[in-house]
């Protein structure tokens, strides 16, 4: 496991202290390990093969609408549930 030293503000060094007195976290070592982890992952940007496949969603479900007016029913007119 690698080591670094890190400088925080007091607020965060604060923060992290309190979550930690609540119980949140086993102790210190552990806190900053978590944070650090949620957060980078949090972060992590998404590369374009996401970006893709949000897009190939996005035109599926409007291809799959349907306009009312556009559709070839019988000339029953009837309401259906």
């Amino acid at each position: 496991m690698s080591e670094f030293e890190v400088s925080l503000s007091d607020r965060i060094d604060s923060e992290i202290d309190r979550l930690v007195e609540q119980g949140e976290f086993l102790n210190r070592e552990q806190a900053v390990e978590e944070l650090l982890t949620m957060g980078v992952s949090t972060y992590a940007t998404t590369g374009e093969s996401d970006r893709e496949e949000d897009e190939t969603l996005f035109t599926q479900m409007t291809e799959d609408q349907q306009d009312p007016a556009a559709r070839e029913d019988d000339a029953n007119d009837e309401y259906t549930f």
